[in-house]
């Protein structure tokens, strides 16, 4: 399903040129040797598994609720699982034990390569799909004077986000790879101590992420702007103490994906379901962005990304 979304702003084809320099029916019978869908897995559950950032103790109660509500809707026992990273959520997909998870483009981007996941529906601002995107932000300390745009953070010490963090890792190295053309870079050179950083490491989370900046653990990270401005609000960061240094162009907004085991009379159930979800208290704790809801999508959606990805993995 196409929506008319300004994604993320450099070309794949400019970016390839600089790396030239650097009803729970969950189980798919014509998948399992046929016999009746039952609701969920063998064990009739059906799994929805969530990465940490959206694992917080504010989000716990909503994701409880949203796995409640679809319970009821569904006629079975729905549980929510915090996986450990986007690598354990795509493990867990492929080998059903979940039958659903949220995750970002380049997870989804990654998983498209070890396993047939499907995206259903993605979040939207106020439901629009012109609003279903988001952007990732390099922010650092107020109190570093000295940077001030992304031409200042060589030499610094960064954190990124996880390996497979769409606005915490993947955009940014493209976006840091753009901004200096001239030094060769590459995904390997940009995560290695003492190359272009002094020093370089995964936070885990945004969240994570954010108060190591604040604590001056690390000098800068890449993280979601619509997280960023979640903490904010939570009062868990202090908008005075942060400074945004550079801004990415839009990026498209994270999505609920289907197992390949999950029939299509469930797939069907599950994004009536979703698209029609109006719980704001999920959309605020979980979901990170008031007022937004669930829009129907597709694999098209994210085509940019997918590309994107294996480009940089190419360097």
């Amino acid at each position: 399903m196409k929506h008319s979304k300004k994604f993320w702003s450099m070309t794949l084809s400019s970016l390839l040129a600089l790396s030239m320099l650097a009803g729970c029916g969950a189980n798919d019978t014509s998948d399992n040797g046929g016999g009746a869908s039952s609701p969920g897995g063998e064990d009739g559950v059906f799994t929805i598994a969530y990465a940490p950032n959206e694992s917080t103790a504010e989000s716990a109660d909503a994701r409880n609720g949203l796995a409640e509500d679809l319970g009821a809707f569904l006629g079975c026992e729905v549980e929510e699982i915090q996986a450990s990273d986007y690598n354990a959520i795509i493990e867990a997909l492929r080998t059903g034990s979940a039958d659903m998870a949220y995750m970002g483009s380049q997870a989804l981007a990654l998983g498209v390569e070890r396993t047939d996941l499907e995206p259903i529906v993605m979040k939207a601002e106020e439901g629009d799909p012109d609003k279903a995107i988001y952007h990732s932000v390099f922010i650092t300390s107020s109190a570093n004077s000295d940077i001030n745009s992304i031409a200042d953070i060589k030499g610094r010490t960064m954190a990124f986000v996880d390996p497979d963090s769409t606005s915490g890792n993947l955009v940014p190295t493209a976006e840091i790879i753009q901004a200096f053309p001239d030094d060769e870079l590459n995904t390997d050179v940009l995560h290695t101590n003492g190359e272009f950083f002094e020093a370089v490491s995964f936070s885990g989370s945004h969240q994570a992420g954010l108060q190591a900046v604040l604590m001056g653990d690390v000098d800068v990270v890449p993280i979601s702007d619509q997280i960023l401005a979640s903490e904010i609000a939570n009062g868990n960061a202090d908008e005075e103490e942060v400074k945004i240094i550079h801004e990415s162009g839009a990026i498209p907004a994270e999505a609920m994906v289907v197992a390949e085991h999950v029939d299509q009379e469930t797939r069907d159930k599950l994004t009536e379901f979703l698209t029609s979800y109006d719980n704001e208290t999920y959309f605020t704790d979980v979901i990170k962005v008031p007022g937004a809801r669930f829009i129907a999508c597709d694999m098209s959606d994210y085509q940019e990304i997918i590309e994107l990805n294996k480009i940089i993995n190419e360097f």
